[in-house]
């Protein structure tokens, strides 16, 4: 695959990653030593980076310490497994921001990263594609929303066994609670919801703490993962 990193449209891009990483601080935890250093020392990164390394135990250190807005991960590292990890960045920091690349495009290993609590999961094979997958996936993370994008969605229903009761409690929300359950699906920030739904912030948060509590998951991102595996119709595509 030619990755064609000469496009004329390269510093757009670099301007677009810059704006979203403005004032964030980044830990990035990755096996291939190449890649790591690859990505570490890209433009918009490196001026944010407080931590590259290759094993979860120095990851799971570095959050400790520094508390990132932003994490990346790969699944491979070279001690430890990356969806484990984000699962513990999730639980010793929540506000951090996990992002996820995986280089295995299976259906098991994309719920494993769904249930994991990632904010963000791509395929490694995206990058450089015409689909904008990190760009996307840095703007809707960074602004408190998910990123899932069809190709990872897909998978994720493959294994979702049928389950009509999981269903039920979707179909028992109101229309409203279901208009904001695809927003969040989405990745849409409160803001955007409350914009796109004319209702206030204050509303939305109401429906968001309503929605999680009839789910009987933990948070946002959890009602998402939830909707998007047992939603069935009700739950559509990313746009």
């Amino acid at each position: 695959m030619d990755l064609n990193l000469h496009q004329g449209h390269g510093n757009s891009r670099l301007q677009q990653a810059e704006a979203l990483l403005e004032g964030a601080s980044i830990v990035v935890c990755m096996g291939d030593r190449l890649t790591l250093a690859s990505f570490g020392m890209a433009m918009p990164i490196w001026p944010r980076l407080l931590a590259a390394v290759t094993t979860a135990d120095e990851a799971l250190a570095c959050v400790r310490e520094h508390k990132p807005d932003l994490f990346f991960a790969t699944e491979d590292l070279e001690q430890g497994y990356g969806i484990s990890l984000v699962r513990e960045v999730e639980r010793i920091h929540a506000p951090t921001r996990t992002l996820l690349f995986l280089r295995r495009e299976n259906p098991l290993v994309v719920n494993e990263s769904l249930e994991a609590g990632a904010d963000g999961v791509m395929f490694i094979s995206s990058i450089g594609s015409n689909r904008g997958d990190f760009l996307k996936a840095l703007k809707r993370t960074s602004e408190g929303g998910i990123y899932y994008p069809d190709a990872v969605r897909d998978m994720a229903r493959e294994t979702a066994a049928s389950d009509r009761e999981a269903l039920q409690l979707i179909e028992e929300l109101s229309e409203r609670e279901l208009d904001v359950l695809r927003s969040l699906t989405a990745g849409q920030t409160n803001r955007e919801i409350a914009e796109e739904l004319f209702i206030s912030g204050e509303t939305v948060k109401s429906h968001v703490s309503a929605i999680i509590g009839k789910l009987g998951v933990r948070d946002r991102t959890q009602a998402a993962i939830f909707a998007i595996r047992h939603g069935g119709d009700l739950i559509p595509s990313m746009v």
